[in-house]
């Protein structure tokens, strides 16, 4: 996409935009961009965005972050960080992306497509060379975003999350709240007016975590480079090519800016394919095409003008210029109102620190006074001078046609100049954005008005708007109309132009660009729901505080309003049939926790109290909530909807009462609920000598993947490893598990890895949604799993065949807590047949269940010879040595006795002949074997 290739053109392009700079340095006031050094009155206060800092944050790149994550290792770099911040005198707030956005669907649906194959290649790189993947094929860690937003809490790092627009939100929180700074890697950023933006790429801490360095990108250098106005920029990003505007939409104008004297022309005919030119040269033509234009606030004009090449849906591409103008002027015009200042908690290590904490994080500095996080008005500061890029659109200053009219100091200033609070006087300006705004940009795309309409407002409307058939009350569905009518539009117009006639004339370029370039941009099918539930407005008011806070999984919020998730993809081997895909093995859960946020088990009770005073059978609405996702056999071009499930066993309160209750019973029904959507309620799980706190999420994940009923996930050595490698001291201690060597990547320990931390993600969501029964300090993956670690365990257990004596590095106390802790998880679970060979060799003889069996001889006939062996039934052991018993038809006909010769271990068996388990051996598993 256009605006998205400008940072990457900046730095290409521009060096004298990019300036390194080191950030304790600014702290102690340090001049930057030029201008006179001035003393801070303050930290230096830094606004992170997570979701361009996430590779920053979790330590950069590390060979093993492909094991399933190095959390402990990802911990020691933010105990750096933070305490580099603490003596350096910056404060930090990260805000993390938790907001759905409809409108930038279609980019995730392309971010998503291009994970999925490069997961793909990831499994085939490990399988034919048994290394790690190299840097270019990074793809984050399940859960990483999680597990940084409770590291950072663990520190006492400012987190909040957006709620609908996300790059609007970091915006206005930057301007209200007085940041000096913001810390992202993001086109859109530097096309807003930002006056100190820095680039997270280059973000660094150095070895001895004294020295934060960063580079400072100078947007009046760029504009400079560009020969074009930085109040021109609003009308530039809009022509580039973004998630309301797509740069297929403005593929026919970008071909027509470059001519057909262009050396790149040759390249605009494809077969029947959308050629984009490269970013750099749309990145140029659109910087002169915008300098020339005479009156930049005629917009019918400029519409009209770029668009005069397009073959279809003119008036629907109009209109998402316009808003595309009004969502980058709102987001560069800065908001005239009074600061607020956003005090994160300051920066240092908990209160109380437990023992199972690496030495080398407890030396961060306690804070003297903690503070609250969230926003609180502070004092009016003394008013200092904005730069003259910022007052000039705040102004309303005269349009100048050339960066070289602009004033000299305006285009440098220091950092404490350019980055000081709004003047209070300034509010009275007419470019004052209401933030109303905001919640009215995030569904620009037209496609999605209606469906946001229909189900993001649920709260307020509920009355008749799904009819008996399943479909909306309008007689046709407003976007798929639209869709439909451009397809047929453009397919209509299809004309392939050859190569030769192409080259030989120089007429209308209508001719020479293929149709295809105007067609939909859209590529995803949204699908309308039910209205959902109506949800108490304290469960909203609470969802939303801890939602913005980050105290809270994002997927609840959006449940709650919106009725929809979006899930993102994960490294599998599409072509594996023996594990499944993590969106569908964990889906269970996920409906579990839906039943638990629209109260349906009281529902339901109510709609059977009602059923029985009408003597009739109780009717039952169903929840649908919408998942996207991408995975084998599954595309994220359209949702899937999935049905919320109350539980079976007991009848859980609603979520008001689970949230709110204080009392000590609202306590263990929120443990129960959370066990219960796990699939783990027994009564062991809750003991603590067998399974500690820090230990639940842990084995109720392990037992969930035991307990599903296809194929068998986990076999008994590789439990134990999982097991093994939660007790081991080398857990916390990063040093040891970075000099760890393994010398051969599994291709199954990287996928079990995979699936057991999208286990922990959904553990998460439940134990957020079930109202946080197990506290939030002992659910961190850093207490009970370590990808690398786990990796040399899975090496040890299944190709050295290694006891379990020697998965616990020799220590008969840790062999006894993880026998205790797996007797936990398989409390309860019946497994057949094992799949795979047993410890001790077969019998010699394996005979066809499907032979008769003659009972006055008490044996099978053997089967014939010419029988292939293909078509031979899996067979019956023999009989054991320990005895067993005969059933036919479920009753007991003879038993008989064991030899004393035979193996003690081996437990009695049973065979079923004419009964419901006809010809299968049952075997009945002893002191949690199976």
């Amino acid at each position: 996409m256009g605006v998205q290739g400008f940072q990457e053109y900046i730095e290409k392009h521009c060096p004298n935009a990019v300036v390194p700079v080191e950030l304790q340095e600014l702290a102690r006031g340090s001049m930057v961009g030029g201008g006179r050094q001035r003393p801070p009155q303050r930290p230096l206060r830094l606004l992170m965005d997570a979701e361009n800092c996430l590779y920053r944050l979790y330590g950069g790149f590390n060979t093993d972050w492909v094991s399933g994550g190095q959390w402990n290792q990802m911990l020691g770099y933010l105990a750096a960080l933070s305490k580099a911040c603490y003596y350096g005198n910056i404060e930090l707030l990260v805000c993390f992306n938790g907001a759905l956005e409809k409108g930038r669907l279609h980019e995730w649906v392309k971010r998503q497509a291009n994970e999925r194959q490069t997961a793909q290649q990831i499994v085939s790189h490990v399988q034919n060379k048994g290394t790690p993947p190299p840097k270019v094929w990074f793809l984050p860690p399940v859960c990483m975003t999680h597990c940084i937003r409770l590291a950072l809490r663990w520190f006492h790092i400012g987190v909040v999350q957006s709620i609908e627009d996300h790059h609007l939100e970091v915006i206005a929180l930057r301007r209200e709240n007085g940041f000096h700074g913001l810390v992202a890697y993001d086109s859109e950023y530097a096309l807003c007016n930002i006056p100190c933006y820095f680039s997270a790429q280059s973000f660094k801490l150095s070895r001895n975590g004294k020295s934060l360095t960063i580079s400072q990108c100078l947007v009046h250098e760029v504009a400079k480079q560009l020969d074009l106005n930085p109040n021109r920029f609003v009308i530039f990003a809009s022509l580039l090519g973004n998630h309301i505007l797509p740069d297929e939409d403005l593929a026919a104008f970008h071909w027509s800016l470059l001519g057909p004297e262009h050396p790149l022309a040759s390249l605009k005919v494809r077969a029947h394919q959308l050629v984009l030119p490269p970013c750099d040269v749309v990145i140029k033509a659109v910087a002169d095409y915008v300098r020339n234009i005479k009156d930049i606030n005629d917009l019918e004009a400029i519409a009209k003008d770029i668009f005069k090449h397009s073959q279809s849906c003119k008036d629907d591409k109009v209109i998402r210029f316009r808003k595309t103008v009004e969502y980058y002027s709102a987001a560069s015009n800065p908001p005239q109102i009074t600061p607020r200042l956003v005090k994160p908690k300051q920066i240092g290590v908990p209160a109380t620190v437990p023992q199972y904490t690496s030495p080398k994080m407890l030396n961060i500095p306690q804070a003297p006074l903690p503070m609250k996080s969230g926003v609180h008005p502070v004092s009016p500061t003394p008013p200092v001078e904005c730069s003259l890029a910022v007052n000039s659109v705040a102004k309303g200053l005269l349009e100048q046609n050339s960066f070289s009219n602009i004033p000299h100091e305006g285009r440098y200033t220091s950092l404490y100049e350019r980055s000081s609070p709004i003047k209070p006087d300034q509010c009275s300006s007419p470019n004052h954005v209401d933030t109303t705004f905001f919640n009215t940009c995030s569904t620009s795309s037209s496609e999605n008005e209606e469906t946001m309409a229909t189900t993001a407002n649920h709260v307020n409307d509920h009355k008749g708007r799904w009819d008996k058939n399943g479909n909306d009350s309008h007689s046709e569905n407003t976007s798929e109309r639209e869709l439909e009518d451009q397809t047929k539009g453009d397919l209509s117009l299809i004309s392939p132009v050859s190569p030769e006639s192409q080259a030989g004339s120089h007429h209308s370029l209508n001719a020479q660009i293929p149709s295809l370039l105007s067609m939909p941009t859209r590529n995803h099918m949204d699908i309308t729901i039910p209205p959902l539930p109506i949800v108490a407005p304290v469960v909203l008011r609470v969802a939303e505080h801890r939602h913005k806070n980050g105290l809270m999984y994002p997927y609840i919020y959006h449940v709650l309003t919106k009725g929809e998730i979006k899930i993102s993809v994960t490294i599998e081997d599409e072509a594996n049939k023996d594990l499944p895909s993590a969106v569908q093995l964990f889906r269970p859960i996920r409906q579990y926790v839906y039943g638990v946020l629209f109260s349906l088990a009281e529902a339901k009770k109510k709609a059977e109290r009602l059923a029985m005073k009408k003597n009739c059978l109780p009717q039952y609405s169903p929840v649908i909530v919408k998942e996207w996702a991408a995975y084998k056999g599954k595309s994220p071009h359209t949702p899937e909807l999935v049905e919320a499930l109350p539980f079976r066993e007991w009848t859980c309160p609603n979520l008001k009462r689970l949230w709110l209750g204080k009392s000590m019973e609202y306590k263990n029904r929120r443990m129960r609920a959370f066990l219960a959507c796990m699939r783990s309620d027994t009564p062991a799980m809750l003991n603590p000598a067998n399974v500690p706190t820090t230990l639940i999420v842990l084995c109720c994940v392990l037992r969930y993947l035991l307990h599903w009923p296809g194929v068998r996930i986990l076999r008994r050595n590789e439990l134990d490893a999982f097991l093994a490698q939660a007790l081991s001291p080398k857990l916390y201690e990063p040093d040891q598990l970075q000099e760890l060597k393994i010398d051969h990547l599994d291709p199954r320990g990287v996928q079990l890895a995979a699936l057991f931390m999208s286990g922990v993600d959904m553990a998460l969501l439940a134990n957020d949604v079930c109202g946080q029964p197990i506290p939030w300090e002992h659910c961190c993956p850093w207490m009970y799993f370590d990808g690398k670690l786990l990796q040399s365990k899975l090496l040890r257990a299944n190709r050295d065949k290694a006891q379990l004596i020697d998965l616990c590095d020799c220590q008969p106390e840790l062999v006894a807590k993880v026998e205790k802790m797996r007797q936990s998880i398989l409390e309860g679970l019946n497994f057949p047949r094992p799949p795979h060979p047993l410890p001790f060799p077969p019998p010699p003889l394996l005979l066809p269940h499907r032979m008769p069996f003659y009972p006055h001889t008490g044996s099978f006939y053997p089967p014939h010879p010419m029988i292939p062996p293909q078509k031979r039934g899996r067979g019956i052991p023999a009989v054991s040595s320990q005895g067993g018993k005969l059933e036919i038809a479920g009753t007991v006909v003879g038993q008989w006795a064991g030899s004393r010769h035979g193996r003690g271990g081996f437990p009695i068996q049973v065979v079923s002949v004419g009964g419901p388990n006809r010809g299968v051996s049952q075997f009945i598993h002893l002191d949690g074997m199976w």
